[in-house]
């Protein structure tokens, strides 16, 4: 590998042609259509403190040979790992924390590839690579937020420390239909989740999806106000902008998924997952009416409704939530990886990731042992 070379990339639009999808998993995250989207339509620039900074990997023959997303960062926003304790302390000491290297899909929590190279070497240099250039850049960090596991091994031998979270997940188990999987539920959660159901059910919601080309430039408009209300509510500006998700609709139609929820018959409320590899991730969301229940069941009652009856394995549900664990989404650790440049903040930090894993191993144990399934509950009594 002593041939391969690393060159730092700006902007996905000087390599119109580089596809690096048959090394990604068909992960929608990481995809071409989805990162060029981002940088295209304004959400990932300097502007907004996600300056592209992205490695790209050539072999002898100056072919492409891996990639890595990154990102020269000014602030922590749209991360879902949260560093800024880190960066407060920098600053107690005269410190610049910030700019910052961060490899990640922008503002999405889900795990996937992050070193995207065609073999285990091409990935090891990646790696290594971040560091050296965040060295020369003079930055104080690289962060690598929800790496698959291969990558996580690889970062962990290249001096990286890693830190850890929980999410909650809902895994298909073969479900020949919805009763089915409501069946292997526990009593009282199956019952209180009919209940949540009936609630909504009697406020006259009903439900549609709609994938790819089903999603007409009118129902996106519609889903956009509902995401941006999301944030208006919390008196925050939406990260992302409605030419985003226009150009991703057109570059990657059969990766979204849209769950209507409509009230006599009219659209009040909207949930946007994505789709790839078998998984399907629960993203966006907003409504412009208030109904009692209305959100899990949006999110989550029918996005577990739709990868049963089209055989999808894994529903991610997104970050945090322990509520979710009663209605059959089963905790799940994720990582992060991080390098710190300075030894002495680095050692600190090594200390509190160490004590803060001990505490996630303890709560993943407590969340394990309230399993909402008969037969995990068989198993331990």
């Amino acid at each position: 590998m002593k041939n391969m070379q690393v060159e730092l990339l700006h902007s996905l639009a000087d390599l119109p042609d580089l596809d690096w999808r048959d090394w990604s998993d068909d992960n929608p995250f990481v995809a071409p259509a989805f990162l060029r989207a981002m940088e295209s339509t304004g959400c990932t620039t300097e502007e907004t403190g996600w300056q592209p900074s992205h490695l790209i990997l050539y072999d002898e023959r100056h072919e492409p040979a891996g990639f890595m997303p990154m990102y020269l960062k000014t602030h922590s926003q749209g991360e879902f790992v949260f560093d800024m304790a880190w960066a407060h302390a920098f600053n107690q000491y005269g410190l610049q924390y910030y700019p910052k290297l961060l490899c990640a899909a922008p503002f999405s929590p889900v795990t996937g590839p992050r070193l995207i190279g065609r073999d285990r070497q091409a990935r090891q240099v990646l790696a290594k690579a971040a560091i050296e250039v965040a060295r020369r850049m003079q930055v104080s960090s690289v962060h690598v937020l929800f790496p698959a596991q291969r990558d996580l091994d690889i970062l962990r031998e290249s001096d990286y420390m890693i830190r850890e979270s929980v999410q909650f997940h809902w895994k298909n188990e073969g479900y020949a239909d919805f009763d089915q999987f409501m069946a292997s539920l526990q009593y009282d959660k199956r019952k209180k989740l009919r209940q949540d159901s009936r609630k909504v059910a009697r406020a006259d919601i009903t439900f549609e999806f709609r994938r790819g080309h089903e999603i007409s430039a009118e129902t996106l408009s519609f889903f956009y106000a509902c995401y941006c209300n999301t944030y208006y509510e919390r008196g925050r500006q939406p990260y992302l902008t409605q030419a985003f998700f226009t150009r991703l609709l057109h570059e990657s139609p059969d990766s979204l998924l849209l769950v209507m929820a409509l009230r006599h018959g009219e659209p009040i409320a909207c949930a946007m997952n994505m789709i790839g590899n078998n998984i399907m991730y629960g993203r966006y969301w907003g409504a412009q009416q208030y109904i009692p229940g209305l959100h899990f069941e949006t999110c989550y009652v029918q996005g577990i409704r739709y990868c049963i009856e089209h055989g999808i394995a894994v529903f991610e549900g997104g970050a945090q939530g322990e509520h979710k664990l009663s209605r059959g989404l089963l905790p799940q650790a994720t990582y992060s990886a991080h390098w710190i440049a300075r030894p002495e903040f680095a050692d600190a930090i090594d200390r509190f990731l160490n004590e803060e894993s001990r505490h996630v191993q303890a709560y993943l144990d407590e969340l394990n042992e309230h399993s909402p399934f008969k037969d995990q509950e068989t198993n331990r009594n």
